[in-house]
């Protein structure tokens, strides 16, 4: 059986991670910056030195093909190599770097697959700068249009386009003009299920819808020691209240329901002043989408009720909204088989996350391998995963895109 070395695989995990490098061991190269275009640089040389044709398209995200022996449709494997703020090593960067060390075998060996072989990461998986996250892979899909993504803008005001255009990265190609024959995401879990259980190889069969909402509301500031309680209209006292709504919805709701307010800034945000106003988001996930559209409306409901009786006037605005995602059912079922055929334990379970894979499932049979985050950790610059997993779900991967890219 072709083996996948793992040494190259950490090393090179280690130098992307060294690009915004921060504080903890951590990583901060937020999409389109100057820490981005480097890790990209690095990244795009690293194909070429492989021998992959690379290609940049219109939206910046980056894929890089081997020939096949036939002119086929690719399969195709990749993830991201931007990261929140305070980002990790490994969310997004493995899946890519993985899809690299997988050629890397191929071209050692001598081998030449059936169908072409394509590595790829897209533009703002994160949605840490521009929203919706996921947006190059949305593009590429065909889920949103390039004017609405070039229009996206930071909170200072900077645009998805003039960026790309900036860092070097506002390519040519059509996105989504490369149809794959099938796409494989290698990705750590970010939860703790796989750890916790000391299970080796998550079989992702499904990933979250996910809803964020951002809530803008405006009160009246006023002196917090003169004003009664019953006068006052406290855009704060409405984030709060949400807040603490939005975790009892969830407990209420038990099962997949998760609801986080992950964001809050208030004005003018002095500890004698009540706030006159306040921004917050909500972030609400469920795989069932009849559950998600509850959640929405109830929290939605409450917002508009604790709203009426302060007094304070609320303006929404919809972030992000995609529907849960079901994956390719043979491909899962494959995932599954390999990794028991090198004896690796397995688990079946949905995505809490977001990925890339929920949009390429628009194109292609699409399936997702997880490995094991230790103590459940991701956005964390501590996120670790053990070398030995790192490398098992490298082995998974090479092995089904060998099987793929022979049919």
């Amino acid at each position: 059986m072709l083996r996948l070395d793992d040494r190259r695989l950490l090393e090179a995990l280690d130098e992307l991670a060294a690009i915004g490098a921060i504080e903890g061991g951590g990583s901060a190269r937020l999409a389109l910056t100057d820490e981005d275009k480097a890790g990209r640089d690095l990244v795009v040389s690293w194909m070429r030195a492989l021998g992959l044709n690379v290609r940049v398209d219109a939206i910046g995200n980056v894929v890089g093909l081997r020939a096949g022996r036939e002119e086929l449709a690719p399969v195709m494997t990749g993830s991201h190599i931007d990261t929140v703020r305070t980002g990790g090593r490994y969310d997004g960067n493995y899946g890519v770097l993985a899809g690299l060390e997988v050629v890397r075998a191929l071209n050692e060996a001598g081998i030449v697959t059936r169908r072409p072989i394509a590595v790829a990461f897209f533009t703002n998986e994160e949605g840490a700068r521009f929203q919706p996250d996921m947006l190059g892979s949305l593009v590429y899909a065909g889920g949103l249009g390039l004017n609405e993504a070039y229009g996206a803008v930071d909170k200072d005001g900077r645009s998805v386009g003039d960026e790309l255009r900036r860092i070097g990265y506002l390519g040519t190609a059509r996105p989504g003009a490369l149809k794959p024959h099938a796409f494989l995401e290698l990705h750590i879990e970010q939860g703790p299920i796989l750890d916790e259980e000391k299970i080796q190889i998550g079989v992702v069969e499904s990933v979250q819808g996910i809803s964020w909402t951002e809530y803008t509301v405006t009160g009246v500031s006023n002196h917090a020691g003169t004003t009664p309680m019953r006068l006052r209209r406290d855009a704060g006292y409405l984030a709060a209240s949400t807040n603490v709504f939005a975790r009892g919805l969830a407990r209420e709701m038990g099962g997949d329901q998760v609801a986080t307010v992950g964001a809050l800034s208030l004005r003018p945000n002095l500890i004698n002043v009540v706030p006159n106003r306040a921004v917050f988001t909500v972030d609400l996930r469920n795989t069932d989408d009849a559950k998600l559209r509850d959640a929405e409306a109830r929290v939605a409901a409450h917002v508009a009720e604790v709203a009426r009786a302060e007094r304070v006037e609320v303006e929404t605005r919809v972030l992000v909204r995609f529907e849960p995602v079901i994956f390719d059912a043979g491909l899962v079922d494959r995932v599954e088989r390999h990794a028991r055929a090198l004896s690796l334990s397995t688990r079946r379970l949905p995505s809490g996350a977001g990925h890339d894979a929920q949009m390429m499932q628009r194109l292609c049979p699409t399936a997702m391998i997880f490995v094991p985050s230790v103590a459940g950790l991701s956005h964390n610059v501590q996120e670790f995963t053990e070398p030995a997993d790192l490398g098992a779900g490298a082995q998974v991967l090479l092995n089904m895109m060998l099987e793929l890219a022979e049919q």
